[in-house]
């Protein structure tokens, strides 16, 4: 790999000089010239100061994509020309889709003696960061994200419910937004996902988080499950998720887009796509 692109691509994770040139083992000057080179050759700006504040381009991002789908393959022709077997499938996935969605396919996967792989649970946004560093193969992820930079392809569609206390007013109902007013609510950490698509939700109908009367973060759905059963407030969580806890009961909320989208996520233009195949058995 071009080692301007190397350096490219630790400036873009630093934006910083300074920073880059002690991760690439250059001095500052020598950092500027190499990614001056880049903008010479490409005839565009690949980076911009607001400010202070050091901001890539657009163009900046379309040869960040570039590089990133070139540093993961470079990574699997070495193993190939070296001709070791395969490490371990590295993939990711949310906790709502980690927890239940995805049990069947590794057991599966699991079942052959060859196959091995390393299952990383996080948020969404972390599990991207580490998509384009090259650090997992692929990852399954619900919530928005940049479409248009990846891979895409749909696993399944999953029910979006609000979770209350059985004895809940709420409980086995449809509720308008409006009756959220006041009421406490537990949600997943900024980066999750399932946080996401609630608070697009909210948006849709004209509110935000200040509806409720309490907002609790906790990044762990069992701890959640057991405040609402405790009658300490409601939360919106996936309905595979919720289905096997007899603890809890669910409701629906007026006007909102009840299913949400599972999608398998990798880089573009990697050979990413055969471990996708091998896993899910395409």
């Amino acid at each position: 790999m071009d080692t301007r692109l190397r350096t490219f691509l630790s400036l873009c994770e630093t934006m910083n000089y300074r920073k880059t040139s002690e991760l690439v083992n250059l001095t500052q000057p020598a950092v500027t010239k190499q990614i001056q080179s880049l903008e010479e050759e490409y005839s565009t700006k690949l980076f911009e100061y607001k400010g202070r504040s050091l901001h890539i381009t657009d163009d900046g991002l379309l040869l960040k994509q570039f590089a990133e789908s070139q540093h993961y393959n470079e990574v699997e022709l070495i193993s190939m020309l070296n001709r070791t077997e395969r490490r371990v499938l590295r993939l990711g996935a949310t906790k709502s889709i980690g927890d239940s969605a995805l049990n069947e396919y590794l057991q599966r996967y699991l079942q052959q003696d060859q196959h091995n792989l390393s299952l990383v649970v996080a948020n969404t946004t972390r599990l991207l960061s580490l998509l384009d560093a090259g650090e997992l193969d692929f990852v399954v992820v619900e919530g928005l994200f940049e479409k248009i930079k990846y891979e895409v392809r749909l696993l399944k569609r999953e029910r979006f419910v609000g979770i209350c206390a059985l004895q809940h007013p709420f409980a086995g109902t449809s509720v308008p937004v409006q009756a959220l007013a006041g009421q406490n609510l537990f949600v997943r950490e900024p980066g999750s996902g399932t946080r996401d698509i609630f608070e697009r939700e909210l948006k849709g109908l004209g509110y935000d988080l200040s509806l409720f009367n309490r907002v609790t973060e906790l990044s762990s759905f069992q701890p959640l499950k057991k405040m609402v059963a405790s009658s300490l407030g409601i939360s919106f969580l996936y309905q595979s998720v919720v289905d096997a806890d007899s603890h809890i009961a669910q409701f629906s909320l007026d006007d909102t887009v009840e299913e949400h989208e599972f999608n398998i996520v990798w880089l573009k233009h990697t050979t990413a796509l055969r471990y996708v195949d091998a896993f899910f058995q395409e």
